[in-house]
């Protein structure tokens, strides 16, 4: 219950059912509840009973009708006490003078505290605290009464300030809030200053102090913010002189050509540009009331040398829409709306050096109803008309982020190998899980569940896991670079497997009912890889190694009350990491940076061996002569400190002051 008003569901059907409130059920004497019948009416006392049916449910209010103002003076129909309601109440549902259901309400409600008076407009003004404190005696602690020690209370009297005028609080608390800082000049007699502070000090009143007063900011000038549009073409003829790898993909309109892609964060984003040479395979989750149509198919591209191209378009419709479709769990109403739209959209672009020649599309259609979710797929890849085969052999040599890795089985005749990890689909069991393949540079996690029961033999269950495992990891070597050829088994690296039980380790067999130890539940791939150069600006990655290796768990049978013709899920799973090494290995430190580590500019903030790095060609922050200008000023006044410190000078002082 919250406030005057409680709401409940009498669940059925209402028909022919009579609804009722009494008031104060419970025996004043005994404290019992009094027994129910039918004669109540929807009103009792202060509270009504409303009724809202409905097919499978009504809902059934009360509430209260009072006043919970606070009583004033002579005031009538308000709460004379803070305690304004302490009742109970009992609403009966009965149908033929027979109790169907009973709701027991205990009532305690408290008069409204808000302020009804008149409130004063008088506001209290506050100065600028920027350059008058808020509070310029903070010793000032009891109103109308002095303050003892405090001699910047108004309240004490000049006879009251004698009694403790050398007892006085200083500083701020005191009520010193603005002191003299130390760099005025006037601090000269403030004792323990340089020989060199009436060179260097400030002539400034308390006006302007650290204290207080804005920070001085100096001259502004208007940042020159680069705009987000696509600069205007100025010639009609020739737009571009090509495309280079990571370049967005032009419209005929000057545009982006957009396609649903994956962010940094895991989302879907609707207006992604596509990369030139970037190929990519995304999932998108939407409903029927969030679908949104992309844009149109009919849109010309720009080749990259001013020409324009249209899209080739087949459109098919879908066979199993089972593999994209997630039944909702919510209950179906009577009407399904539904409605066409896309499953998949499939971009194959053809590529001749720097210019796209020919763009097809192969759009999948099928129906989507409400309580539907729908796992649309947008794929995109670039192949080159000079290659015979469909892997790319253009543009940068080396991986980039987001490309599948490249594996080979070079023990088959057929070469052809896969780096894969699961994605689950469905429950999340490996029987239905399907295959990804493993992204380069894209650090993941994925797995699935099998299903055990509580008899199942121990060294059958290593066996089936390793086998889900190892069917994950069909290669024996992995490409080197992203246009490695299966011909040359340079290109290639060997897939460094360990194994998860080696002939030094005794695996048990396992003789409790229910439980397993050694289960390789856990795949860890691990691929080393390094920037070896860079084309047209791109860095070019290249993998070094790649080991595989299993991490072992103790499996124990999870069940309820009854263990018996029951199964237990064993979650799986594969991880793989990407780890960047240098592509040489780093000059080893020599014994003086070693033990002399406070030369180093990498572990101190002072950094010596370039404290003349500002006077140097490589400095770029200013111009060569203004740095050299103020490099021999600085010399000046280091020279100028040195000869005021010898004592001769000093004597030349005070006898030119004679």
């Amino acid at each position: 219950m919250a406030g005057p008003r409680v709401n409940s569901f009498f669940l059925g059907n209402s028909s022919g059912v009579n609804f009722s409130i009494i008031l104060s059920p419970v025996d004043e004497e005994t404290g019992t509840l009094q027994l129910a019948n039918c004669s109540g009416s929807k009103r009792a006392g202060d509270w009504n009973l409303n009724v809202t049916p409905g097919p499978n449910a009504s809902k059934v209010t009360i509430s209260l009708t009072r006043n919970l103002q606070l009583c004033l003076p002579n005031a009538t129909d308000c709460c004379t006490a803070p305690l304004c309601v302490a009742e109970t109440l009992q609403v009966l549902a009965c149908r033929d003078s027979v109790v169907l259901a009973h709701l027991l309400i205990q009532a305690e409600i408290y008069a409204n505290s808000s302020f009804t008076g008149n409130v004063s407009e008088n506001a209290t003004t506050i100065p600028n605290q920027a350059f008058q404190p808020l509070g310029s005696c903070p010793c000032d602690l009891t109103a109308g009464a002095c303050d003892v020690r405090c001699c910047c209370d108004p309240e004490c009297t000049p006879e009251l300030k004698e009694l403790f005028s050398k007892l006085c609080f200083t500083g701020v608390f005191g009520g010193d809030v603005n002191p003299p800082f130390d760099q005025l000049c006037s601090s000269w007699s403030m004792g323990n200053k340089p020989e060199w502070f009436p060179f260097l000090c400030v002539q400034s009143s308390l006006n302007n102090t650290p204290f207080l007063g804005y920070f001085y900011h100096g001259s502004t000038s208007t940042p020159k913010v680069p705009s987000f549009k696509i600069p205007s073409q100025t010639s009609p003829g020739r737009l571009f002189t090509g495309y280079r790898q990571g370049d967005p993909v032009m419209t005929e309109e000057n545009e982006y050509f957009t396609i649903p892609q994956k962010s940094m964060a895991g989302q879907c984003v609707r207006s992604a540009p596509v990369a030139y040479l970037q190929n990519f395979d995304v999932r998108c989750l939407t409903s029927r009331a969030s679908y949104k149509e992309g844009l149109p198919h009919d849109v010309r591209l720009n080749s990259g040398t001013g020409d324009f191209i249209q899209q080739s378009v087949v459109y098919r419709t879908i066979t199993d829409p089972g593999k994209f479709i997630i039944e909702s769990e919510g209950p179906r109403t009577a009407e399904v709306l539904c409605q066409n739209v896309t499953f998949a959209e499939h971009y194959t672009f053809l590529c001749k050096d720097k210019n796209i020649e020919q763009i097809n599309v192969t759009i999948f259609l099928g129906s989507l109803c409400d309580g539907e979710i729908l796992t649309q797929r947008f794929t995109a890849k670039f192949l080159s008309l000079t290659s015979t085969s469909a892997t790319e052999l253009f543009g940068n040599p080396g991986y980039q982020v987001g490309k599948p890795v490249r594996a080979a089985n070079m023990n088959a005749s057929n070469t052809s190998g896969s780096l894969n990890i699961w994605q689950p689909a469905g429950r999340g069991l490996c029987t239905s899980a399907t295959y990804t393949p493993v992204l380069f540079g894209l650090d993941s996690f994925s797995g699935c569940t099998l299903e055990v029961g509580i008899d199942e033999d121990c060294s059958f269950l290593r066996g089936n896991v390793t086998e889900k495992l190892d069917s994950l990891i069909q290669a024996t070597h992995v490409g080197k670079r992203n246009n490695s050829s299966h011909s040359d088994l340079d290109d290639w690296v060997k897939i460094i497997r360990l194994d998860p039980f080696n002939s030094n380790t005794s695996v048990s067999t396992g003789s409790i009912k229910g439980i397993c130890r050694d289960i390789p539940a856990n795949l860890n791939i691990r691929i080393i890889f390094a920037e070896v150069g860079a084309v047209q600006g791109v860095p070019r990655q290249e993998i070094l190694a790649v080991q595989i290796s299993y991490s072992t768990i103790i499996w124990q049978f999870q069940c309820g009350l009854i263990c018996e013709n029951t199964t237990s899920l064993l979650p799986i799973t594969a991880a793989v990491q990407f780890i960047q090494v240098p592509a040489q290995p780093p000059v080893p430190l020599t014994r003086f940076q070693m033990n002399y580590t406070e030369f180093d500019c990498n572990r101190n903030d002072v950094c010596w061996p370039q404290l003349f790095y500002p006077l140097t060609r490589f400095y770029t922050g200013e111009p060569y002569s203004q740095c050299l200008a103020k490099g021999l000023f600085l010399a000046f006044l280091v020279l100028l400190a040195a000869v005021m410190n010898n004592p001769w000078f000093s004597e030349l002082w005070r006898s030119s002051l004679v």
